[in-house]
């Protein structure tokens, strides 16, 4: 049986705590917590570190008490402290923790949990776990397993796309057999083309190919790793967007067949094909192209049955032609940037669906307020590519909170220690005022006065560096182009 650890004492961060659960409800204007709502009692976080922290501070908002899971090296982490209970599931690895479904499930039972809510990364987006989690009686917070399955095969979320008339890439309607079905493929498309895997996903299982020779060996690389990424080497093809820019759209849909959209995220600002910063709203979007494209998301989403939050992501061209490349369900790592500009808690929302309620929201209630920026703190050395996390403890750490308009979703405190075990992700900075250009100056501002200090690291051992020459030079000259 799972140890379980119930918390009644004082911890030696307690200081930390208190400024966790000081988070401002003012900014979910549209979300006040109903009391005499109906609820879940208890939920456990299926996760760890920034995000595990944020679903937390929502359930004790929402008077829900909840329960941590946690590898032995993350005894004292703060999302452990921050939850009303905890269990142990296991040592350091991912594959014999956080992956561990019977692990997770057998501390579901012993807890007396309702409801799991799996964050992002991990078992958010596993069907088998949602599909054990039902049938065990506990509830998944987050779409029905039909809807995650279908949108997570790229190949059958371009058809679903097509039928439900959203805009799409020209491309293959189908999977790509060989190398050589690829060349002749790409060919009928016209160079350069995208391949890429079905089961992809961060960036992982890509290639741009602008020959027949580069279409060959990108086809044989990608599916390679495809397979040892994803256990799926389905391959397809489409046309290349070049110097695209990633624009997602926010929806919220329930078990009764509404859909809104929230409105959409910037994300062009990549490094390996992974984000760093994205803003809400995007500077390149007019309110038509919003409009339209949040319709083509709710079609989307609607004729899949889909039935919680979920993010639509879009390829945009020059000339403001819009592509449908793939829909995330799960919650995204850039939702706080969309509760900034709506006023609307992603994650109450979530489990307010999950227990069964109608969206509290309509279409027409959802505004623009103000700009909201959000960069992702890493522990990895941009001076050494991005490699392995830069590993140690934590001697000094200030967040920059003083300074108004200042968010910080982090899942650590001064004397964590940073593993390589886990993803280097350890805290969303998020920025939010007026207009563009005060958000950008506000955001430098509170990454020239984030305190970063380890044993081993320092401030450059983090990609903050990389962070403020892309605000820079980036953000303002893509404005409008």
């Amino acid at each position: 049986m799972a140890m379980i650890v119930f918390k009644s004492r004082l911890y030696a961060c307690n200081y930390i705590l208190r400024r966790c659960f000081a988070s401002d409800r003012s900014m979910y204007v549209l979300d006040p917590i109903n009391p005499e709502e109906k609820k879940f009692q208890k939920i456990l976080i299926a996760n760890r570190g920034e995000i595990a922290c944020r679903v937390i501070k929502t359930c004790k908002a929402m008077g829900i008490k909840t329960v941590a899971v946690h590898s032995d090296v993350d005894s004292l982490a703060l999302h452990v402290q921050m939850a009303d209970e905890a269990v142990c599931i296991g040592p350091a690895p991912t594959r014999d923790s956080y992956l561990r479904m019977d692990k997770i499930l057998q501390a579901v039972k012993d807890t007396g949990a309702e409801a799991v809510h799996p964050g992002y990364g991990f078992l958010s987006e596993n069907t088998e776990f949602a599909r054990l989690l039902t049938e065990a009686g506990g509830v998944f917070i987050g779409p029905n397993s039909k809807a995650i399955l279908a949108m997570g095969d790229k190949i059958q979320s371009k058809r679903i796309a097509t039928e439900a008339k959203v805009s799409m890439i020209p491309g293959f309607d189908g999977e790509i057999k060989d190398a050589e079905m690829c060349v002749k493929v790409a060919n009928e498309i016209g160079y350069p083309v995208m391949i890429k895997a079905s089961a992809g996903g961060g960036g992982k299982g890509m290639r741009i190919a602008w020959n027949d020779k580069e279409a060959r060996e990108g086809f044989r690389l990608s599916q390679q790793e495809a397979a040892s990424s994803f256990g799926d080497d389905r391959m397809l093809v489409e046309k290349y967007i070049d110097n695209p820019r990633h624009i997602e759209m926010q929806v919220l849909c329930d078990k009764h067949g509404n859909a809104i959209w929230l409105n959409e995220r910037e994300c062009s600002i990549q490094r390996r094909n992974q984000k760093v910063i994205e803003e809400s709203p995007s500077p390149f979007v007019p309110p038509e192209m919003r409009k339209k494209m949040g319709e083509e998301a709710c079609a989307l989403a609607l004729a899949v049955g889909y039935d919680s939050a979920g993010t639509v992501e879009f390829l945009v061209d020059s000339k403001r032609n819009f592509y449908f490349l793939e829909m995330n369900t799960r919650l995204q790592v850039e939702h706080p940037i969309t509760e900034a500009v709506t006023g609307v808690d992603i994650v109450q929302q979530m489990i307010r669906i999950a227990y069964g309620h109608k969206l509290n929201l309509k279409q027409s209630d959802i505004p623009i307020r103000g700009w909201a920026l959000e960069c992702r703190v890493y522990a990895e050395d941009p001076y050494k590519s991005f490699g392995l996390p830069s590993v140690g403890r934590l001697t000094r750490y200030e967040e920059p909170l003083r300074l108004n308009g200042i968010r910080c979703d982090s899942g650590i405190y001064e004397g964590s220690e940073i593993s390589i075990y886990y993803d280097p992700l350890i805290c969303k900075l998020i920025a939010y005022a007026n207009d563009r250009i005060e958000t950008i100056n506000l955001m430098r501002d509170a990454l020239d006065e984030y305190v970063i200090r380890g044993k081993i690291f320092y401030k450059s051992a983090f990609n903050i560096i990389f962070i403020v020459l892309k605000l820079r030079f980036s953000l303002l000259l893509r404005c409008d182009e």
